[in-house]
């Protein structure tokens, strides 16, 4: 778990597919690896620990102290739900350790299990603050609500205007925040990892679940009301 208040920007190193990977029996397969270089997550980091990277939670595979440089493997549905098979040499990352229970959160429960991507179709400066716009898929804009949480490459912001017909949301990022974090460097037509509120989603889940029984006793309902009038006649 984390809070989307993003620690440090990371460089990314290398982005490289291997087909040395061990697997859980001893054999050996192709995968994709990260590496990636930041010092604020490198302090406490341990083989296994969680390191959130531009909103994707991954498990450091290796630690290099000297160099502040871990490595972390990138499954197929992490490529195919993120932007992170777009990065290369060079790219800067969000970055964030795993959050310590019983620590302040000055964001929001943050999972690290990327939703989808959003794509910016415009941005644009307020006096100090800087807005964007982003075009999102409807299948994950229903989830995403005025002035509601959401993680974008790994922050935690909270989101301005929804219009659920034209597909889009803006958010806007204070004068403080465009210096700390990888997107005001990111420009138009660039995608954007994103995260919506797991509440929003629970809730769904819930609702679907007695949906159906609720339908089922409004037509009742329904049908015993025709049948008083039938009887009152």
């Amino acid at each position: 778990m984390f809070t989307g208040i993003v620690e440090e920007m990371g460089e990314i190193m290398s982005l490289e597919t291997r087909d040395d990977m061990v697997l859980w029996d001893g054999s050996t397969g192709e995968g994709t690896e990260l590496k990636v270089r930041g010092s604020v997550v490198m302090d406490g980091a341990y083989l296994g620990c969680s390191i959130c990277v531009s909103g994707v939670c991954l498990t450091a595979t290796a630690l290099n102290p000297e160099s502040n440089v871990f490595a972390v493997g990138l499954a197929p549905e992490t490529l195919r739900k993120t932007n992170l098979g777009t990065l290369a040499p060079g790219s800067a990352v969000n970055l964030e350790r795993a959050s310590e229970i019983g620590g302040r959160n000055s964001g929001h429960f943050v999972q690290g299990h990327v939703d989808g991507t959003g794509t910016i179709v415009d941005k644009w400066i307020d006096e100090d603050s800087l807005f964007i716009k982003v075009e999102v898929p409807p299948s994950l804009l229903k989830y995403i609500v005025p002035k509601g949480f959401i993680a974008i490459d790994g922050t935690s912001l909270t989101v301005c205007e929804v219009d659920y017909v034209s597909n889009y949301f803006t958010f806007m990022l204070i004068e403080y925040t465009q210096k700390k974090i990888v997107v005001p460097l990111k420009e138009v037509g660039e995608q954007l990892n994103l995260e919506v509120d797991v509440l929003g989603k629970y809730a769904e889940s819930a609702l679907a679940a007695v949906t159906p029984r609720i339908d089922e006793l409004e037509k009742e309902v329904t049908e015993l009301k025709e049948i008083i009038k039938k009887l009152a006649k």
